[in-house]
């Protein structure tokens, strides 16, 4: 395993909230208190949640700044994080609840959910830098998608996201392209 368990959960959240920004080919997907709810129902977090649009409005403001992590490198996203830290007053601690063994929170539980959400992704990042794989922090590949997604596998070699089906949809432009140089 490339991460621990609570680094792999914590950048799937990172992952899925930055997706929900608006791109090539979709709309804002976090506008309503609606969409809160069900991204913690994939997400879940303990501690103390406020479901109001100024809950949604400050998570809103988190996906840009986790999204300049995609757009730097590994020497860059070290500033970014150590700013993100700072700006959420991350005290880092060791805790254990609903069946999740020892691993860290850096805010207190009942810290605004946008700042927990923006200090527990940088600490995850940590985790990335420290590892120094930085190099499985990407873009999707497709021409017309600026997803993002980590790439877990063993050798590195994932080049399109999870959001649409853009492997799949670049490989049928793939085919029928050299299908159409044969056939002229």
């Amino acid at each position: 395993m490339v991460f621990i368990h609570d680094t792999k959960r914590t950048l799937m959240m990172a992952v899925d909230l930055v997706n929900t920004l608006p791109g090539f080919d979709r709309d804002d997907m976090f506008t309503t208190t609606n969409d809160l709810e069900s991204f913690l129902e994939q997400h879940p977090y303990t501690g103390h949640i406020e479901y109001t649009d100024t809950t949604v409005d400050s998570i809103r403001d988190v996906r840009s700044r986790l999204r300049a992590l995609w757009n730097t490198d590994r020497d860059g996203g070290v500033e970014l994080i150590n700013q993100m830290l700072a700006d959420g007053n991350a005290l880092p601690r060791l805790v254990r609840h609903e069946g999740y063994d020892w691993h860290i929170h850096a805010t207190s539980d009942d810290a605004p959910l946008a700042r927990r959400m923006l200090v527990e992704s940088a600490m995850a990042f940590v985790d990335v830098i420290r590892s120094d794989e930085y190099s499985r922090v990407r873009v999707c590949d497709a021409d017309d998608c600026d997803a993002v997604y980590i790439d877990y596998s063993k050798n590195q070699s994932k080049r399109y996201c999870d959001t649409g089906n853009c492997g799949n949809r670049m490989n049928v432009i793939a085919y029928r392209a050299r299908k159409a140089q044969e056939n002229a």
